[in-house]
């Protein structure tokens, strides 16, 4: 009879071990950091996940539910170069709407250019959110709040935030990249929330594998795209794809959204170069900062330079350097940085982000044939009231600051 008992109970056993390795199957690809490609066009050349054109599109036919569809349409050149303005009050900071293009005038290097393009805050959305997941960045999080929750949350929690108080489906698009060692698109362009919501699940269920986080390679890639892991929920067979950037996305009022540290590990794309990249592609960056509880909490107590991990083990500089470089990637795109300490804060800053990213005024003027590949100072300058006299002392114009002009 034991005998038999011990039996019924192994056997038992095995049968639920096995379903539960069957449950985790689904996940163990984004454990592996395989991570999974959208379905593939009969056109291998052409980038998977290339946003429609919309002069390929039917008029009779409705928009798929993931496919961006037509709207407000911008005169675009190859050498035009855009710029996203935010127009507020210094004193109040009540954000300034109903400006006309007459209000502006954009000047690169001190010669007023000919605004060429304009259109009013009046469009819908399209943000790539773009957030640290790895183990580097839930280290910050599970020390930062004692131990009392899994470290993943501190940045999870501002990405569930996001989709819920700030997207406005159906007219709003979505994309989620995830960052460690490599940049994984867990899905491209929706406005579904049930497909975003499904992401938050799968973040949730998941935990970080990699010590690595690799900033400057993220955003390469959600700004210019290039070749990069699957995107996890289309579960397609391929590993990897061609992954098309913000900065080929035109029509739309564009902007990121990123959730991190700001600490870059071992990144092939240098601080100089991501700067540049941003810079260049017009796109602002609207940033919440983390891994400021476990600073404050332990700054006095960490040395100077790194340990014997480099980055993954960071001093206090490269914490320094990492809220500067979030700094400077907000400041230089438009954007802004906000440093979030306690959980409390998250409500206030996504408002501030969501009042900003819906009261862009999108410039455009073509600056010639210039290719002398050197770095051009961008400034735009707003009369409110049409005196004819700027008003600087009065408002502040939140924009994009360099443009760096191609080389011959």
């Amino acid at each position: 009879m034991t005998r038999n008992l011990f039996l019924r109970r192994a056997f038992t056993f095995c049968a639920m071990l096995l379903c539960g390795l069957l449950l985790l199957e689904p996940t163990e690809t984004l454990r592996a950091q395989s991570r999974r490609l959208p379905p593939t066009t009969d056109t291998q050349q052409q980038k998977k996940n290339k946003r429609p054109d919309p002069s390929e599109q039917k008029e009779q036919e409705p928009d798929p539910q993931d496919v961006l569809p037509e709207v407000e349409t911008v005169k675009v050149s190859t050498s035009l170069v855009n710029v996203e303005a935010v127009v507020y009050h210094k004193k109040s900071g009540k954000i300034i709407q109903g400006l006309k293009k007459e209000n502006f005038a954009v000047f690169e290097d001190g010669v007023q250019q000919p605004i060429t393009n304009f259109s009013t805050p009046e469009a819908p959305i399209t943000v790539s959110v773009v957030l640290e997941y790895s183990k580097l960045g839930s280290m910050f999080g599970f020390y930062g709040s004692g131990g009392q929750e899994p470290g993943r949350y501190e940045v999870l929690r501002p990405l569930a935030a996001f989709v819920s108080q700030v997207v406005r489906p159906p007219d709003d698009y979505v994309s989620v990249i995830a960052y460690d060692m490599r940049a994984t698109p867990i899905t491209d362009f929706t406005n579904d929330p049930q497909r975003l919501n499904a992401v938050v699940n799968l973040l949730l269920r998941n935990h970080p594998v990699s010590n690595e986080a690799n900033l400057f390679d993220a955003l390469k890639l959600t700004l210019i795209g290039g070749r990069a892991e699957s995107v996890v929920l289309d579960n397609p067979k391929e590993t990897m794809t061609e992954y098309a950037g913000m900065a080929s996305l035109q029509g739309r009022r564009k902007a990121i959204f990123l959730v991190s540290s700001g600490i870059d590990t071992f990144s092939r794309t240098n601080y100089d170069q991501a700067r540049k990249i941003a810079q260049n592609a017009g796109v602002p960056i609207y940033i919440i900062g983390t891994g400021n509880l476990f600073f404050k909490k332990y700054g006095d107590q960490m040395g100077a330079l790194d340990g014997l991990g480099g980055a993954t083990t960071p001093g206090r500089m490269t914490m320094l350097q990492a809220q500067n470089a979030l700094k400077t990637f907000a400041r230089e795109t438009g954007g802004e940085y906000f440093p979030i300490t306690f959980e409390g804060e998250i409500s206030s800053a996504l408002q501030s982000i969501n009042a900003l990213m819906r009261s862009q005024y999108s410039l455009g003027y073509n600056p010639g044939d210039r290719r002398d590949g050197k770095q051009h100072k961008i400034v735009v300058k707003v009369d409110v009231d049409g005196d004819g006299q700027f008003d600087d002392k009065e408002y502040v114009v939140k924009n994009r600051q360099f443009y760096n002009a191609p080389k011959s």
